[in-house]
């Protein structure tokens, strides 16, 4: 399944990815010592050891029974077949092999012709062309041009979390071609991903991405290195330490969530902060280049599902909670108690309009989504502030949602009713452009691209990744076609 999608800009990934240097005996026992590489599923007992010892001490033996059996059988078939051995022995004499490396005078066995030709470099050697190609083919595969859209997809697949890193090749003729270009082995299952460029090391900006799990922990991983088998950043988490009656014993990180993380949100604005929602009802704000959490907010009486930055007020955070509630505070003055609307069931996504700095949409258990104008907030918890609209959109749960970035009041929605939906919002009242099965099975992830922005990513239940062209429909390009001018990166 995938439950979580992020778009890379365009030009952000390095155009040649490095490959991770394996790392040393020293550096792996640091890990084991640290926690990094957790052995506690190793749940083998002493018994276990013992007859895998047995084991190999057996397969050692029938080994060693088997050579003993052939080394008999040849000095039997010795005795019985003396004519073979004859027969052998004559055809060895006849092949000379005593004299085989003797040359015959009559005999070159190198050429005078064009193989005898030197070379002064390999580019100009006419039998070593084909590996250079294929080193060249290897080379350009892996090469990431400033016009290919990369996605990352959190990936759960037979218990074994990843991230698979994709490329989108969309050409002027109208064809595409998607392929995965190389993915990253996580130790627990992935909930929620956020891209962020913040220089983690070094440089003006950097190609990263935050994964939140089942875990307390928030992984950081350098998009731009292959086969790299350690996050760059951990924020938070658990160490294990061993008593000294030698069990183990789990501690969290100063600062740590203690519960799984459930979502994930980087402020474009100041690109050093990341905030995050967890199981353990708190949303933190976090400094990725600090790497630690600098507040923690506990406003919620419920799981805490999802948090988003305001695009224009880059200081307002959005939460949303199993407890029925969104939650807006200024993270400037984290001990107020902000703004509270109280909503129709568990929260499962929301997000800022990224064309006003004073709407959102929330969407929830029961399949509704409701849309919010904070000017019309009221400080009162007792005072209920009523939504612009409510949009009964899906039979079940409504997973995901994501804002058109260059069309103002496009939005798509996912759930788990295996359909996609997209809305036009003006004037606050919803109407449905286009519904679609996209095979994905439920839906847990969406998003819009903001090169292209008519380009929606779509991840669910079976696995595989999706991307449509929502302006190939025409209810959406009549509507917003004059918006379909993509972004071109900076070169």
């Amino acid at each position: 399944m995938i439950s979580a999608i992020a778009w890379v800009p365009k030009g952000a990934s390095r155009p040649e990815p490095e490959v991770a240097e394996l790392p040393s005996k020293d550096e792996i026992e640091e890990m084991i010592k640290s926690g990094s590489l957790d052995r506690s599923e190793d749940n083998g007992s002493e018994d276990e050891d013992e007859d895998m010892d047995a084991e190999a001490e057996k397969q050692t033996g029938e080994v060693a029974q088997a050579l003993a059996v052939a080394d008999a059988l040849g000095k039997t078939s010795n005795k019985k077949s003396g004519t073979q051995l004859d027969d052998l022995t004559d055809g060895l004499k006849e092949l000379d092999m005593e004299h085989y490396d003797d040359e015959d005078d009559g005999i070159h066995l190198f050429s005078k012709g064009l193989g005898d030709l030197y070379y002064p470099s390999n580019d100009m050697d006419p039998y070593l062309k084909d590996g250079d190609d294929d080193d060249s083919e290897e080379i350009e595969d892996m090469m990431i041009r400033p016009m290919d859209a990369v996605i990352v997809c959190a990936h759960n697949e037979d218990d074994v979390g990843h991230l698979e890193v994709w490329i989108y090749e969309d050409s002027d003729k109208g064809d595409s071609n998607m392929y995965v270009h190389h993915d990253i082995i996580i130790s627990a299952f992935p909930l929620c991903t956020a891209w962020l460029d913040c220089p983690l090391k070094g440089g003006e900006k950097g190609n990263f991405v935050a994964v939140g799990s089942m875990e307390p922990s928030i992984e950081i991983w350098d998009l731009d290195i292959i086969d790299e088998i350690q996050p760059c950043s951990v924020l938070g988490g658990a160490v294990e330490k061993k008593t000294k009656k030698g069990k183990k014993k789990s501690k969290y990180k100063e600062g740590s969530h203690t519960g799984a993380v459930l979502g994930l949100a980087w402020n474009k604005e100041y690109r050093n902060i990341l905030a995050s929602a967890s199981a353990d009802k708190q949303v933190k704000i976090w400094d990725v280049a600090a790497g630690k959490c600098n507040i923690t907010m506990e406003h919620h009486e419920g799981k805490v599902q999802a948090v988003a930055w305001n695009h224009h007020v880059p200081q307002v955070l959005l939460s949303g909670s199993f407890d029925r509630s969104v939650v807006m505070k200024d993270g400037r003055v984290p001990s107020h108690s902000g703004f509270k609307w109280t909503v129709t069931a568990e929260v499962e996504c929301l997000a800022w309009d990224p064309h006003t700095d004073y709407s959102f949409v929330v969407s929830l258990e029961d399949g509704t989504v409701q849309g919010y104008d904070i000017r019309a907030a009221k400080s009162d918890p007792s005072s209920e502030s009523k939504p612009s609209f409510t949009l009964h959109a899906h039979d079940k749960a409504a997973c995901t949602l994501s804002y058109n970035p260059a069309a103002p009041n496009l939005l798509a929605t996912g759930s788990m009713d295996k359909t996609v939906k997209l809305w036009d919002l003006s004037n606050n009242q919803p109407s449905c452009l286009v519904s679609r099965n996209p095979k994905a099975g439920a839906v847990f992830s969406i998003s819009f691209s903001q090169d292209s922005p008519f380009l929606l990513a779509i991840g669910g239940s079976k696995g595989k990744l999706g991307v449509w062209d929502s302006l190939s429909e025409t209810a959406v390009s009549g509507q917003f076609g004059n918006y379909s001018q993509p972004k071109r990166p900076k070169t």
